[in-house]
């Protein structure tokens, strides 16, 4: 992949390069079914932003971020060692649901948990937790919205895959978006993972990319708890109305 140094800290292939990330991007720059792509400097996604160092942190003031959505459990983020700048807001939203035992004791049994194998069964589930992260991105202050887990791939990647879908985005794009992540991810690339979904009869770029098809857009929005101006904003990255 080519990289192209720009001053903002933002490069050609959408990678934002902040010190302290390694797997951060903007969602911008993909390309929509209906023609065009989706806006630069409004959503991005990233691993944890607790090893973002001083520069790192001005780093992501200058690409316009203002708000990070934080996904992980409230346990995950009492570990967090460095403070967060006071000019960004940070939004908590407990993706996971680990109380609901019943939904995650086979995944945690059969090892699938960090496999897209669970994705689609989460966003059936507990559709309103995707919409609660969708909704912190759709009501935001103004500026551009970061949001993340720990390693930027599972919870991340399920946020992605919606608001990209309800962005009409290409689906291949949707898929190769993901695959970025998992190749920046050490843990992605962790044959224990292939091997997880060998074991299922398929690859982790398939199961993903089964996940993307199967995605009932109406059913989800249904239980998803958002807004006509959410899913709006969600849409067109919020931007301003023409």
């Amino acid at each position: 992949m080519r990289i192209v140094q720009f001053g903002d800290g933002m490069h050609a292939d959408r990678t934002l390069v902040a010190d302290g990330l390694r797997n951060a991007r903007d969602l911008g720059g993909l390309p929509r079914r209906g023609g065009g792509t989706t806006p630069r400097g409004r959503f991005f996604r990233s691993e944890s932003v607790d090893r973002l160092t001083e520069r790192g942190w001005e780093t992501i003031r200058g690409a316009g971020i203002r708000t990070v959505v934080d996904l992980r459990t409230p346990s995950e983020r009492a570990e967090d060692t460095h403070p967060r700048p006071a000019w960004v807001t940070t939004v908590a939203v407990d993706h996971d649901d680990l109380a609901d035992t019943a939904f995650w004791d086979d995944f945690w049994a059969n090892g699938l948990v960090g496999t897209p194998l669970y994705y689609g069964p989460h966003l059936e589930r507990k559709a309103e937790r995707t919409g609660a992260a969708l909704r912190a991105l759709a009501r935001a202050e103004p500026g551009g919205v970061l949001f993340h887990c720990a390693a930027g791939r599972d919870r991340t990647g399920i946020v992605a895959l919606a608001v990209l879908t309800l962005a009409d985005v290409e689906p291949q794009a949707v898929v190769a978006d993901y695959l970025v992540t998992m190749a920046a991810d050490p843990l992605g690339q962790d044959p224990r993972t292939e091997a997880l979904c060998a074991d299922h009869g398929t690859t982790v770029a398939d199961a993903f990319r089964a996940v993307v098809a199967g995605f009932d857009v109406d059913r989800f929005v249904a239980g998803s708890g958002l807004s006509s101006a959410d899913l709006e904003a969600l849409r067109t990255f919020r931007s301003p109305p023409a």
